[in-house]
């Protein structure tokens, strides 16, 4: 009897020995990891970016996790974020296989698309169509200040009220890109506009939670009936959303004379035919790619920084009167303007560090086995970028723990931008949507703050800065109080 126990728990711990992941030879270290769940309990899923500071500091600016049974390697730092995503780019482009946002878009798209010709292809197409609608063009400057005139609309309705911003700047983004992709604005309580942001709000939150990280760890749950599948169900239905679009536009173009990305794509289809990486359903996945990347990052750091402004009346005032100088005259801004505006965008840009829209970026693996910071990563291996500890890193920013435009200003007060400011990642995989963001950013800033004064109401209590952790960082819901410029 005694043998037979003894033999029994010798099984058992031989079972959970072979369970336990083990790192390979000079793989980054990393905390101890246990059988099947890995280092999933070193996580608070609400919000893991304490964990991985945490664990930074212990092991290190590269260290490994295993999500389950799946090794990971979070890079942190600008020196590793550097070498990882710039120098080494090619090494680290690829995307992991088998995660739910993969798994959702079929590796459509530009996004989630493994590194190769077809997402070379198809991102070049996407550059080079979006220039041609006006991307840093006039064009461009005038479908953002079109869109500006409804914003200014319901700011003047809120005179002397409060109001909340977040629907209004995720509005006001969505369409600037609607415009581009579909040759359409969409009234706020628009049904296409409600749907869509109802579905793409929920599944920013619902893609970095606990049942997300769930499915990417643990295959055998896949298809049981749990709260992922919310995601799936909400990326169809904004996918149909597109396809209905796409059918419209496909009854309603003129091969040759495109009005917005859809007909180029569809032009480009009709030139390629059925043999080449060109598809309906790729369009549809590339049409919610670029709205996303031309969505949340520049709803999320207006949101950031008028919390900011309010907050702190005398930057607000500042910019105002840098505005009214460079202005005097002129009927309204334009993005050469920036150039005259050097407090502007030391706050922009600003607010852009401190939003930290992305701060994990989106997941990348090695295409091949390569090294980082002199340990050895193998071929699949997933990478975490952690945008934080760069954009919070001590030594990089003058104050890298508190809002303030000096982190982007020199001693004569001139615009200056560190190497350190990767709010949208770098290399080959840098965000698609880096180019429009910034002109909407400086444009609707700068238009509103020359018109209105923005004020934190006198009842709302002391200003919440904590940002609610997701896929992209938003700030908690705030109400501010609008006013008419005495100069306007």
């Amino acid at each position: 009897m005694f043998v037979s126990i003894v033999l029994l728990w010798l099984c058992i711990c031989f079972v959970v020995y072979q369970l336990k992941p083990r790192r390979p030879k000079n793989f980054p270290p990393g905390p101890p990891v246990l059988p099947v769940l890995g280092n999933l309990l070193h996580l608070t899923f609400e919000n893991p970016l304490k964990d991985f500071e945490r664990l930074r500091k212990s092991y290190g600016n590269v260290y490994s996790l295993f999500l389950g049974p799946r090794p990971a390697v979070v890079v942190n730092g600008f020196k590793a974020i550097k070498e990882a995503f710039i120098t080494k780019g090619a090494d680290f482009a690829g995307r992991p296989q088998d995660m739910i946002f993969k798994v959702i878009c079929k590796s459509r798209g530009v996004v989630m698309a493994d590194y190769g010709p077809v997402w070379k292809e198809h991102r070049r197409f996407s550059l080079m169509t979006l220039r041609n609608f006006g991307l840093g063009k006039t064009s461009m400057e005038e479908r953002i200040h079109g869109e500006l005139q409804y914003t200014i609309k319901t700011l003047e309705k809120s005179i002397g009220k409060t109001l909340s911003p977040q629907v209004m700047f995720h509005h006001v983004a969505s369409n600037i890109i609607c415009q581009v992709l579909f040759d359409t604005r969409y009234e706020y309580n628009d049904d296409f506009m409600r749907v869509f942001v109802r579905c793409v709000t929920e599944n920013t939150k619902l893609l970095n939670g606990p049942w997300s990280i769930l499915f990417d760890s643990f295959p055998i749950i896949r298809n049981l009936p749990l709260p992922f599948r919310k995601i799936f169900k909400n990326y169809e239905t904004i996918a149909d959303l597109a396809r209905g679009n796409v059918n419209e536009h496909k009854t309603t173009r003129v091969p040759g004379e495109p009005r917005d990305f859809v007909d180029c794509y569809l032009d480009e289809l009709d030139k390629r035919g059925d043999e080449s990486s060109f598809s309906e359903e790729q369009l549809v996945a590339q049409l919610l790619d670029l709205h996303g990347a031309g969505t949340d990052t520049t709803s999320n750091t207006l949101l950031t920084a008028f919390l900011h402004l309010l907050s702190k009346p005398h930057i607000q005032e500042r910019c105002q009167q840098e505005i009214d100088r460079v202005l005097e005259g002129k009927e309204q801004a334009s993005f050469e303007d920036r150039h005259n505006m050097p407090y502007m965008q030391a706050v922009i840009h600003e607010s852009q560090r401190i939003a930290n829209t992305v701060p994990l970026s989106v997941f990348h693996c090695t295409i091949k086995d390569t090294e980082l910071m002199g340990y050895s990563i193998p071929k699949g291996t997933m990478i975490i970028e952690d945008l934080s500890s760069v954009l919070n890193e001590e030594g990089q920013w003058k104050f890298p723990h508190e809002f303030n435009p000096e982190n982007f200003l020199n001693d004569q007060g001139e615009f200056v931008k560190p190497e350190a400011f990767l709010p949208f990642s770098a290399g080959p995989r840098v965000c698609l949507g880096e180019s429009l963001a910034r002109m909407e950013l400086f444009l609707i800033l700068v238009t509103l703050l020359r018109k209105f004064k923005f004020i934190w109401p006198e009842d709302a209590g002391e200003p919440d800065f904590t940002l609610v952790f997701g896929i992209t960082m938003t700030t908690r819901p705030y109400r501010m109080k609008v006013q008419l410029r005495s100069t306007q």
